[in-house]
C-alpha cells in the first residue's frame, strides 16, 4: 500500500490507463503545458507527448464533442474540463450526443469517454464556480456517474471508468485533491455501481458521497464520543447507476438513516435515496428518514456564508440525534 494523495491517485489512474491502452488519450484545458488546473496530469505531456496530451481553447462544447467523434472512432478519450461549472457549455455533446448515440444507432456505436473534473464547492469561488453539478447528469439515461471520495475510490474508479464502452461522467470534489490514503501498489480497480461501507455501525445508517463522507465520518466520530451512536457510513461511490441494495440493507440493519449531500435540496441525489430507502426499507425504519443538504440558494462569495451554506458535521450530528430522539 502506498499513502498518496488524491491528486496522485487520478494521475496514476491516468498514466497507467495510458500505458495499457494506445488508445486512450487525455484533452482539456491546460493539461498539458501547465500539467493541469490541479496538476492532475503532471508529467503526463512529458511521457506521452502532445498527441496523447492535447491542450484545447476555451471552448468546452467544441472539444467535448471532439471526443465524442473521437469515441465514435474507436480511441478512448478523457475530456477534463477546468470545472465542472464550465462543463454547463458542453451539456449539448454529453446530454445530446454522448449519452444517446448508442441507442439512437442501434448499437451500432459505443462512446468509450471519460468526461471528468472538479465539482462543487472550494473556497470563496462564489456562485458560478461552486455548483454541485452531481444531480444534472445523474439524471440522464445513457450516463454513468462516479463521485469518488478517497484516493483509492478515485484511481480505482477512474481505471474502470476509462475501460467501459459506455460514457461516464466522473466529478473530483474540488477539495479532496489534497486529501491522503492508502491505495493499493498493484493493479487497482472498483466496479461502477458498487457503494462501499465506509464506517459500519448499528444504530444508524448516514448515507454520503463525495467530500460529505469526509463529513459524515466526522460527524460519526462526534455522535460515538458524545452521543454513545455507533453510527455506519455508506459511499455512494457511483451515482448512476446507484447501488441500492447496499444503503437499504444497512437501513434494515440500522433502522434509521440520514441523507447527507453538499448540492440543493430539490431534486438531489438525497431525494432519490430517500425514495428508495422508503420504498424498499419503509417497515424496517423507526423514525423518519432526514436529509441534510446544501442551503437552496446560489453560493456566496464570503467566507462566513459559504461556511453557512455546506453542510458540517454538526448538522449531521444533529440529524442523527433527531432520527434517533434524542434531541
Amino acid at each position: 500500500m502506498a499513502l498518496i494523495t488524491y491528486r496522485e491517485a487520478l494521475n496514476r489512474a491516468l498514466r497507467e490507463e495510458m500505458l495499457r491502452d494506445d488508445r486512450v488519450f487525455l484533452m482539456g484545458e491546460e493539461v498539458g503545458e501547465y500539467d493541469g488546473a490541479y496538476k492532475v496530469s503532471k508529467g503526463l505531456l512529458d511521457e506521452f507527448g502532445e498527441m496523447r496530451v492535447r491542450d484545447t481553447p476555451i471552448a468546452e462544447n467544441g472539444f467535448a464533442g471532439l471526443g465524442v467523434g473521437a469515441a465514435m472512432a474507436g480511441l478512448r478519450p478523457i475530456v477534463e474540463f477546468m470545472t465542472w461549472n464550465f462543463a454547463l457549455l458542453a451539456y449539448d455533446a454529453i446530454v445530446n450526443s454522448a449519452a444517446k448515440i448508442r441507442q439512437m444507432s442501434g448499437g451500432q456505436f459505443s462512446i468509450p469517454i471519460v468526461f471528468r473534473g472538479p465539482g462543487g464547492s472550494a473556497l470563496q469561488l462564489a456562485a458560478q464556480h461552486s455548483q454541485v453539478p452531481d444531480p444534472w447528469y445523474a439524471n440522464i439515461p445513457g450516463l454513468k456517474v462516479c463521485a469518488p471520495a478517497t484516493p483509492a475510490d478515485a484511481m480505482g474508479l477512474l481505471k474502470t471508468a476509462i475501460r467501459d464502452e459506455d460514457p461516464v461522467v466522473f466529478i473530483e470534489g474540488e477539495l479532496l485533491y489534497n486529501v491522503k490514503g492508502e491505495v493499493p501498489d498493484t493493479e487497482h480497480l472498483v466496479p461502477l455501481g458498487v457503494a462501499d461501507i465506509k464506517k459500519p455501525g448499528e444504530d444508524v445508517t448516514i448515507v454520503a458521497h463525495s467530500k460529505m463522507i469526509h463529513v459524515a465520518l466526522q460527524a460519526a466520530e462526534k455522535l460515538s464520543a458524545e452521543h454513545e451512536v455507533n453510527a455506519e457510513v455508506v459511499d455512494l461511490r457511483s451515482l448512476r447507476p446507484l447501488d441500492l441494495d447496499t444503503y437499504v440493507a444497512s437501513v434494515k440493519k440500522t433502522n434509521r438513516a440520514v441523507v447527507v449531500e453538499e448540492g440543493w435540496p430539490v431534486a438531489g441525489i438525497g431525494a432519490q435515496v430517500v425514495d428508495d430507502i422508503q420504498r424498499e426499507a419503509f417497515d424496517y425504519l423507526d423514525a423518519p428518514i432526514a436529509r441534510v443538504s446544501g442551503l437552496d440558494v446560489p453560493m456566496h462569495y464570503a467566507r462566513a456564508l459559504e461556511k453557512l451554506i455546506v453542510p458540517d458535521a454538526d448538522a449531521v450530528v444533529n440529524a442523527v440525534k433527531h432520527v434517533c430522539y434524542l434531541d
